[in-house]
């Protein structure tokens, strides 16, 4: 037997219950893990409030690092002692050892400690493909990332400095800024303080920016429209604020022919070769140097439900890893 966070009814973190399951052994392509690091993201919310629904009883959890415990039939990609993380497949991933696809599990390699693997791979992963095929960022292109002190936002950000934009992020607080500031913002604007299309237009001289990069949602929607330039794209990822009211494609054309997306990651990376070339690039950025993971606060496993109080009233900051 082992220890897993599990919920039967959708509502608020209380629905969370730790208590004993067991996984039992591998079957066809299938693997056992142990975990030995997890990682906490807003669309585990979704999924507890029903927001994303899925079948109940349930699991929760969407990324992990940890180590192959068995292996079922028909797996040779891996065997027991392997490193590995992931972040994708169904949830339970809050959970101390589990069964997972293998073709949904990539090998960790050396130099990517567990706890930023944890926390690299579904956050990781999203800024991926949003920089490099949703919006492929160009050296002198200016991107606004809102929610810049969080767990995708100090990825984007660095990441995209890297690639040669200027980056504009929003935060909250002024010690949310400054890790904004130290995670690749060339500017940061405090959106509490003052109104982030003015300064986002004094900052670009009154152009707009080329790609506005939103995972929150509601509260930011039509102001991120209002800052991109003609032909720019707003990319809506995330709904931290709540989802986001029917847009309007006439809307769009009155405000310079933009473009609006709503991605996802599991279209992105649907195949294996798709999961294995983000994840090859999102390791060689970290192994170069060119991102680092910002763990900002840890919590046991056991504890999950604080950990979901304390990210859904935004008093997070970076990661969040649970540790079985």
């Amino acid at each position: 037997m082992t220890k897993a966070i599990t919920f039967d009814r959708f509502g608020g973190p209380e629905v969370l219950h730790w208590g004993e399951v067991e996984p039992g052994e591998p079957g066809e392509g299938m693997l056992r893990v142990r975990h030995t690091a997890v990682g906490l993201n807003f669309i585990e919310v979704y999924q507890r409030i029903g927001l994303y629904p899925v079948d109940l009883p349930s699991g929760l959890g969407q990324e992990a690092a940890g180590i192959v415990e068995a292996v079922g039939p028909g797996v040779t990609e891996f065997k027991p002692g392997d490193r590995i993380a992931y972040g994708s497949g169904p949830p339970g991933a809050y959970a101390e050892a589990r069964l997972i696809p293998a073709d949904k599990v990539v090998p960790l390699p050396e130099g990517i400690d567990d706890r930023s693997a944890a926390c690299l791979m579904l956050k990781g992963m999203t800024a991926q493909y949003l920089l490099h095929r949703t919006y492929a960022v160009q050296p002198g292109d200016t991107v606004l990332v809102h929610a810049a002190a969080g767990g995708v936002g100090t990825l984007l950000s660095q990441w995209a400095r890297h690639r040669g934009a200027v980056v504009i992020g929003t935060a909250g607080s002024e010690e949310k800024a400054a890790i904004a500031h130290a995670h690749g913002c060339h500017h940061v604007i405090q959106y509490r303080r003052e109104s982030f299309v003015d300064k986002v237009r004094e900052i670009t001289e009154g152009r707009g920016v080329n790609v506005v990069y939103d995972g929150v949602g509601k509260a930011t929607f039509e102001g991120s429209l209002d800052c991109l330039r003609r032909l720019g794209m707003m990319v809506s990822f995330g709904n931290a604020s709540g989802t986001v009211d029917a847009v309007n494609p006439l809307d769009l054309a009155r405000r310079g022919s933009l473009f609006f997306t709503r991605p996802s990651l599991g279209h992105y990376t649907t195949t294996r070769e798709e999961l294995l070339a983000t994840t090859k690039s999102l390791f060689d950025a970290v192994l170069a140097g060119a991102i680092k993971v910002e763990i900002g606060q840890t919590y046991p496993l056991s504890e999950a439900a604080q950990a979901h109080r304390d990210l859904e009233a935004r008093n997070t900051t970076g990661a969040t890893v649970l540790l079985p």
